[in-house]
């Protein structure tokens, strides 16, 4: 879809739709009054008949309006006072709803006037580009009857002069983040039985092929055992598909400048091993690789942008499967850091590649290290599917971790790190348990990890619960957290 930024009178375009705002009590702002008044109040008109009373998300199609030379005029209920994140996107969303269904191949948007809180016009740009791009999104690679193409191909936003440059900008982001949260959506929806460790090597090759700056290595079974890497391998060798750590170095900053980070967790489907799982909605174990995906798609973005900053992205790429050489409750390996680990449960398997994937990253000499992982079932019970879990080592990157996700509408919460807990993991025969017990599990797996993050500042979100929507037709991933994760790192340029 294509999005241009202008500052013109809505009221004299012609367009197929033009979208306008309408507040609580059915007032008119400048721009609705403007176009009021060219319809010689056609619009006030059909407003005190009472079909639309201006609530949030509320919507009122008119056609053939005098005077204007829309052919359709889309009123949109716009409340009262300040909105909040939420409420501007659910109106977004309605008005883009009403959009698709139209036949018109283009709408002119105008809500530049409505007020969101803590939001100037580049902000609420960004969220109002965000809603229309990723509403957009359809996966329909397997269904042998296609979605049938949509009309609506050019969206033109209306904005005041002085507006127009920040507008643009917030628009070229918005575009950036969509494409990469729909690269990881793509990912995330694929089946198992293609969507591999090898496969993901392959959309790594191909990434590093289209883009210069993009520096990919490939580590397979030999390599990582040559590292050491015992826990990653002890997590891939019950399954027949072969595990792979990729490397994808992206150069756009200063030559020898400390690069960041992203650990994605790439677990391809998990069954849970020998400590199987229940078979109910075990197929959603597919996006257990949500972490890496979303490191595929951060980095999409971050290339589409071309930032001036040295980012290091790894991806922890196996699958858990059981069978007569898989990993048993109480083997005990040697992990590339030299710690042992005793194996209580092998469903608690993303840490395990996890904390190898760590410590191969200590040889870029990162700035940060913030890793991503659909990592406990016990975070999806302490946030539900709004907020993903934080925690980490460096109380500046946690607050910067936080105010990227609040700026981009997709939240984090702390949970704490305290000492106490580590002592859940306390093993008789090893150096560490991989568990800490039914407690805290989400905090005692940050525990776990925090071991083999201390030679940097790290982050770890646990976005078991934000990563896909789980049951039912509505199931699929959602793309979270590269918005997040894309606006920390933009934040870095800044």
């Amino acid at each position: 879809m294509e999005f241009l930024v202008k500052s013109i009178r809505p009221e004299t375009q012609k367009t197929a739709t033009l979208v306008i705002p309408v507040g609580e009590g059915r007032k008119l702002g400048n721009i609705a009054q403007a176009v009021d008044k060219a319809s010689a109040g056609a619009i006030s008109a059909v407003l005190k008949r009472g079909d639309l009373t201006g609530k949030p998300g509320q919507t009122l199609l008119l056609h053939s309006v005098p005077g204007l030379k829309a052919e359709r005029v889309l009123l949109v209920g716009s409340g009262q006072g300040e909105l909040s994140d939420r409420q501007f996107r659910k109106l977004v969303a309605s008005a883009h709803g009403v959009l698709k269904s139209l036949a018109g191949g283009d709408a002119l948007i105008a809500l530049g006037e409505l007020a969101v809180k803590g939001r100037d016009a580049y902000g609420k740009a960004r969220l109002l580009v965000e809603t229309l791009a990723d509403g957009a999104y359809v996966f329909d690679r397997f269904k042998s009857k296609k979605a049938e193409p949509k009309a609506l191909k050019k969206i033109t936003l209306v904005v005041d002069k002085a507006e127009v440059a920040e507008v643009e900008r917030a628009s070229l982001h918005a575009r950036a983040i969509v494409a990469g949260t729909t690269f990881t959506k793509d990912l995330g929806n694929l089946p198992p039985n293609l969507c591999n460790p090898v496969y993901l090597a392959e959309q790594a090759k191909a990434l590093g092929k289209a883009h210069k700056n993009l520096k990919v290595d490939i580590l397979d079974e030999k390599k990582l055992k040559e590292l050491g890497a015992g826990a990653f391998l002890a997590v891939a060798q019950g399954s027949e598909q072969p595990p792979r750590m990729i490397v994808m170095q992206y150069n756009g900053g200063k030559k020898g400048e400390q690069p960041y980070a992203l650990v994605g967790k790439g677990i391809t489907f998990d069954t849970g091993g020998i400590s199987i799982k229940p078979a109910a909605a075990m197929d959603e174990m597919k996006y257990d690789m949500g972490g890496a995906a979303s490191v595929f798609g951060t980095l999409r973005a971050v290339l589409e942008l071309q930032l001036p900053i040295n980012l290091v992205c790894l991806l922890a790429c196996a699958e858990n499967m059981p069978s007569g050489s898989a990993t048993r409750p109480g083997d005990i390996v040697t992990t590339m850091s030299g710690q042992t680990v005793e194996i209580l449960n092998t469903d608690a398997e993303g840490r395990l590649v996890l904390c190898d994937t760590l410590t191969y990253a200590e040889r870029f000499k990162p700035q940060t290290v913030i890793d991503i992982a659909t990592l406990t079932g016990a975070c999806i019970v302490a946030l539900g599917s709004n907020a993903s879990g934080l925690l980490g080592n460096d109380d500046d990157l946690i607050q910067d971790v936080l105010k990227a996700g609040q700026f981009a509408d997709d939240r984090a919460w702390q949970l704490p790190l305290f000492d106490e807990y580590q002592e859940q993991l306390d093993s008789p025969f090893a150096d560490i348990a991989n568990i800490g017990g039914p407690k805290a599990g989400t905090i005692t797996a940050a525990c776990f990890l925090s071991r083999f993050a201390k030679s940097f500042k790290w982050a770890h979100l646990d976005v078991a619960g934000t990563a896909w929507i789980s049951g039912g037709k509505d199931k699929g991933a959602t793309g979270r957290p590269v918005p997040l994760l894309t606006q920390y790192l933009l934040d870095r340029v800044k």
